[in-house]
């Protein structure tokens, strides 16, 4: 150990110690790790200024408690605890000042970065109530159900951390995101039993300290509202008393699964997916994922030299994704999935198969899916194409070659279905069972179904269940309600992206929010956030 890091540690067991060198050291009071709230910093006073008026004039709303570690989440959570404020509701933010969720921080440290959170979040005051997590005092004992719960969430850390799925308890991420899991549990225990809020508001609600106070709010029956950010640019994912990255759109299925687009809806579908293919963001986008432009299918045809086979495309998830954990139907994990399923392929040469690493995993420190699969065929068969996350291969010209799709939860098998494509899924994908893919709930029927599939693809005589070579136009129509609920209407509309917080806040200030015109655009968000009922 380091005589600096000895000394740090030393110094955080003496109380006050911390406290003394904040004072004496940085009279400024600026940020001096990875945990930087600066912006928020500079431009608290203004929030404050132009959240007051319209505080004191609004109804009384909802006792709301936020929560929120990392520094860009506590910039976002402020910003919406301001603006509910504005609305007229109660608002605390407990928060953990934390610049890392998977290494160990020092006490001196920790609470040097606590003083200079209590500093910045002070200023927003007495709009906002800050809470630390670190004042807070543990409950003895939470019950035996929410211990296992939180469990389940360090698993969830530990795959998400690894981008693996085999764990087995002893890795020190296992460790170290157990012991912050619980310790977070343990205190959110004991402050809702004595401050119970109207609602829980909390990002993402899977992983981390987020997973353990969400599972906390909800074994004590509190109301709790779970948000993400996806692509879209101006729009957020909300999830009410359930976890956001499931993307469960079962009561909005239910309002529209009747409906035919018109043709306003149709085009601005149309206009959405052929936007999604492209590299440049524009105006819809936060974020894409394609890294090179289309040159169309057969050019990519006779790139990866393929024949006039039939193409059974397998675009596949990035490995520990929020989006996949715990979203298994008769696998145990995604891994055995691609590993039992490329092995039956293997034995399929009258058909030709291509995996698609999912361009993402560039930006992952796992093991890649080539290696999930390599381990159970080192050897590719020459009908099995792997192309890699970094190849110049955009996705789309591979969904235009495709005459088969096998995912396990990924978005890419929507967009095939809205295309015509037979789609068959295996883990629980938000589209699945909406009457316009194959599933199965056992290895048995989903063997079934390929086998089934396959003859099909191959011109045989099906048998008379099976999809044939593409959906049929009412299946096909089916897809494309089902899209636009998921593209256009699943996403609420919000003014700040994750992603991009500051510059969106530039733009569209709190002040425009609560002013007419962002009201009539935002409100019904923010208060849905609240725990108001979605009216779809």
């Amino acid at each position: 150990m380091k005589p600096k890091t000895l000394a740090k540690d030393l110094l955080g067991e003496i109380p006050l110690a911390a406290d003394l060198y904040w004072l004496l050291r940085n009279p400024e009071k600026k940020a001096f790790s990875r945990f930087n709230l600066e912006a928020l910093n500079a431009c608290l006073p203004q929030l404050v200024a132009d959240v007051k008026p319209y505080s004191e004039s609004a109804p009384r709303g909802k006792k709301v408690f936020f929560f929120a570690s990392w520094h860009y989440w506590i910039i976002h959570t402020t910003l919406c605890g301001l603006t509910l404020r504005g609305l007229g509701h109660d608002v605390t933010l407990g928060y953990l000042p934390y610049s890392d969720y998977d290494k160990p921080i020092g006490r001196f440290d920790l609470r040097l970065q606590d003083l200079y959170a209590r500093h910045v979040l002070g200023k927003a005051q007495p709009l906002l109530n800050p809470v630390s997590f670190l004042d807070l005092k543990p409950a003895r004992e939470i019950p035996a159900a929410l211990t296992r719960a939180v469990e389940q969430v360090t698993v969830f850390d530990t795959q998400y951390t690894l981008q693996r799925e085999d764990v087995t308890g002893n890795e020190p991420i296992y460790l170290l995101r157990h012991q912050r899991n619980l310790d977070a549990a343990r205190k959110a225990f004991a402050y809702f039993q004595k401050n119970r809020p109207d609602v829980v508001i909390i990002p993402n609600g899977m992983i981390q300290e987020y997973g353990a106070v969400y599972e906390t709010a909800r074994s004590l029956g509190i109301p709790t509202t779970t948000y993400e950010f996806g692509e879209h640019d101006q729009r957020t994912w909300l999830g009410q008393n359930r976890l956001v990255i499931n993307h469960i759109t079962d009561e909005l299925w239910a309002a529209r699964q009747g409906r035919k687009l018109n043709d306003e809806q149709r085009a601005w579908l149309e206009s959405f997916l052929l936007d999604r293919q492209g590299l440049s963001t524009g105006k819809k986008f936060a974020h894409l994922w394609q890294k090179t432009e289309r040159t169309g299918g057969a050019k990519i045809r006779a790139a990866l030299n393929l024949d006039e086979h039939p193409v059974v495309l397998l675009p596949t998830n990035v490995l520990g994704d929020s989006a996949t954990l715990g979203l298994t139907v008769f696998s145990k994990s995604m891994t055995e999935w691609l590993q039992r399923v490329i092995l039956y392929l293997a034995d399929r040469p009258e058909v030709q198969v291509v995996v698609r690493i999912h361009p993402a995993e560039t930006w992952t420190v796992g093991p890649s899916v080539a290696e999930i699969i390599r381990a159970v065929l080192p050897e590719l068969p020459s009908h099995i194409h792997l192309v890699g996350s970094t190849e110049k291969v955009n996705t789309y010209d591979l969904m235009e070659i495709a005459d088969l799709a096998l995912v396990y939860t990924t978005t890419a098998g929507l967009e095939m279905a809205t295309r015509g494509i037979p789609v068959v899924v295996s883990g629980k994908a938000h589209y699945r069972k909406k009457g316009f893919t194959l599933e199965a709930d056992t290895w048995d029927e989903y063997f079934s179904i390929l086998d089934r599939t396959l003859t099909d693809l191959r011109g045989s005589p099906g048998s008379g269940t099976g999809p044939g070579y593409r959906l049929t136009t009412e299946q096909i129509e089916r897809a494309w309600n089902y899209a636009y609920c998921y593209f256009a209407e699943y996403p609420r509309p919000f003014p700040w992206h994750l992603e991009k917080i500051m510059p969106d806040l530039e733009q569209r200030p709190i002040s425009y929010i609560l002013g007419p015109e962002g009201c009539a655009t935002y409100e019904a968000t923010f208060q849905e956030m609240a725990g108001t009922p979605i009216a779809w």
